[in-house]
C-alpha cells in the first residue's frame, strides 16, 4: 500500500490554496501580478528491473513552479501628478542603495531632498536634467528634481501684430499727448520684464497722419511715465526717436519699418528705486501689421521675458519626461523616467513589495525611454491595478478545496484497505 500519491496531492493542493489566497489578498495591491501554481506528475522508476512488463503507476504530483502573469492590469486615474501607470510592457527601474529592482507600482513622491521615490524610499531611476532643463540620456541615475525657483528673464524681443483701419481719419488734435484721447486714434498695451523680473506696462499709441495716405505715427510710454505738462512720454525711444512712422502699401501690407527696430527704455528715469539694469533695450517686431478696411484690433502681443517662477506642479508625458510647471507660466524638464523590459519576464525573481530582480533566466534588462521600442507608454496621474480576477480566483479556491478533499479521501481509502489486510 502507498500513501505517497495522496500525500503529494495534499501538498500541491495546499500550495495551490496558498497561491490563490495570496492573489485574493493582493487584489487591491497596485501593480501586483497574478500568480498561478503549475504542477507536474512524478513517475517512479520500476523496482522490478528494466525488463519488467509490469504496468507502471505514477508516484503522485509536485509543484513545478509558481508562475506570474504579466498581462496588463486596469488603469485607474488618481489625483497625484506623480502617480504613473505603464500602458504596455516594461517595468520601472528602482535603486535601493545601488541594488536594482523592477516594479509596476508607479505610486511615486518626492522626498525631502528632491529625489523621486516610492513609499519605501526606494529611488526611481531615469535620465537627469540640468538647471536649464536639458536631459542627459547617457546613463540612468537616481532622479533628483531641481526645485529651485526659475530666475527672471529680461525681455529681448516683443512681437506685435495688429490691424489699423484704412478708412480712419486724423485725430482732432495734431500734437500727440498721451493724456489727451483726441490726439491719437487707438491705444493698447503689453507687458515686458526687466533684469529683476519686474513687469512693466508698454503702452503704444497710433496716430493717423493728416498729410500722407497709408501713414501712421506710433508713440509709446512705459508705466504711464509722461511729462505732466506736455503729455509726451519720457524714458522711452522708438528706433532712437520719440515716435516711428508706419507706412503701408495699397494692399495693406507694412512696408516701413521693414524689420524689427530697437525700443530703449531708461528705467532709471522712469523709476529710480527699481535697481534693474538700465537702459533696457528690446527689439519690437511689427512686420505682421496690416492696414485693412476692418476695425482696429491686436492679434499678437508676445514678449520673451518673464518674472521669476516657483515650482507649482508637475506634468508627465507618455515618453516619461516630467515637466515642472512654474508660477510664472513657464515649464522646464526636470527629468525623464526610464523603463526596462526583459526577454523572459517569467524568469524574474519576486522579492516582495511589488518588486522583482533579474536572473539568468530572465535575461538582461533592455532599458530605454517609455513609448519606444518594446516599452510601453506612461500614463500620468494614474495607477495600474492588480490584474487579479476575483471571480476566477474564488472558483479556483473551490476547485483547490475539492482537490484537497479528494486527496484526503484517497489516503482514507488506503487506510481502510490496509486495516482490512491487518484484520485478516
Amino acid at each position: 500500500m502507498s500513501f505517497q500519491q495522496g500525500l503529494s496531492g495534499l501538498n500541491v493542493a495546499s500550495t495551490n490554496l496558498d497561491v490563490v489566497g495570496n492573489n485574493i489578498a493582493n487584489s487591491n495591491t497596485v501593480g501586483y501580478k497574478q500568480a498561478q501554481a503549475q504542477f507536474t506528475d512524478i513517475f517512479a522508476n520500476s523496482m522490478d528491473g528494466a525488463g519488467s512488463s509490469r504496468t507502471q503507476i505514477g508516484a503522485g504530483t509536485r509543484v513545478a513552479t509558481v508562475a506570474q502573469s504579466f498581462n496588463q492590469g486596469d488603469i485607474a486615474a488618481t489625483n497625484n501628478p506623480l502617480d504613473m501607470a505603464i500602458n504596455g510592457p516594461g517595468f520601472f527601474r528602482m535603486s535601493d542603495h545601488g541594488e536594482i529592482s523592477y516594479t509596476r507600482n508607479g505610486q511615486f513622491r518626492l522626498d525631502g531632498n528632491g529625489f523621486l521615490t516610492d513609499a519605501r524610499g526606494t529611488n526611481v531611476t531615469g535620465y537627469a536634467a540640468d538647471i536649464d532643463g536639458n536631459i542627459n540620456s547617457a546613463q540612468p541615475t537616481n532622479l533628483k528634481f531641481i526645485t529651485s525657483d526659475i530666475p527672471p528673464k529680461i525681455t529681448s524681443s516683443f512681437n506685435l501684430g495688429f490691424n489699423l483701419p484704412s478708412n480712419a481719419t486724423a485725430p482732432e488734435v495734431a500734437t500727440f499727448d498721451a493724456n489727451n484721447i483726441r490726439s491719437f486714434n487707438q491705444t493698447r498695451s503689453g507687458t515686458f520684464f526687466d533684469s529683476l523680473g519686474n513687469d512693466h506696462v508698454f503702452s503704444y499709441y497710433f496716430q493717423k497722419s493728416d498729410t500722407t495716405a497709408n501713414t501712421w505715427n506710433m508713440y509709446a510710454s512705459v508705466d504711464g511715465a509722461v511729462d505732466p505738462t506736455t503729455g509726451v512720454p519720457v524714458g522711452v525711444t522708438l528706433n532712437g526717436a520719440a515716435s516711428v512712422t508706419l507706412t503701408f502699401d495699397s494692399n495693406g501690407a507694412l512696408t516701413a519699418p521693414a524689420a524689427p527696430f530697437n525700443v530703449s527704455v531708461d528705467l532709471a528715469t522712469i523709476d529710480p528705486t527699481l535697481g534693474a539694469g538700465s537702459p533696457l533695450v528690446f527689439a519690437l517686431d511689427l512686420t505682421t501689421a496690416t492696414q485693412f478696411g476692418s476695425n482696429f484690433g491686436v492679434n499678437l502681443s508676445q514678449s520673451d521675458g518673464y518674472a521669476s517662477g516657483r515650482l507649482a506642479g508637475f506634468t508627465t508625458g507618455a515618453d516619461g519626461v516630467i515637466q515642472g510647471n512654474y508660477s510664472n507660466g513657464q515649464n522646464r524638464s526636470l527629468g525623464q523616467i526610464v523603463l526596462a523590459n526583459f526577454v523572459n519576464p517569467q524568469g524574474l525573481n519576486p522579492i516582495g513589495d511589488g518588486r522583482w530582480i533579474e536572473t539568468p533566466s530572465s535575461g538582461q534588462p533592455l532599458v530605454g525611454q517609455p513609448n519606444s521600442g518594446t516599452l510601453g507608454a506612461l500614463q500620468p496621474s494614474a495607477i495600474e491595478a492588480a490584474n487579479v480576477d476575483l471571480t476566477a480566483e474564488l472558483v479556483k479556491m473551490i476547485t483547490a478545496q475539492r482537490m484537497y478533499q479528494a486527496n484526503a479521501k484517497t489516503i482514507e481509502t488506503q487506510d481502510a484497505v490496509l486495516q482490512t489486510l491487518v484484520n485478516l
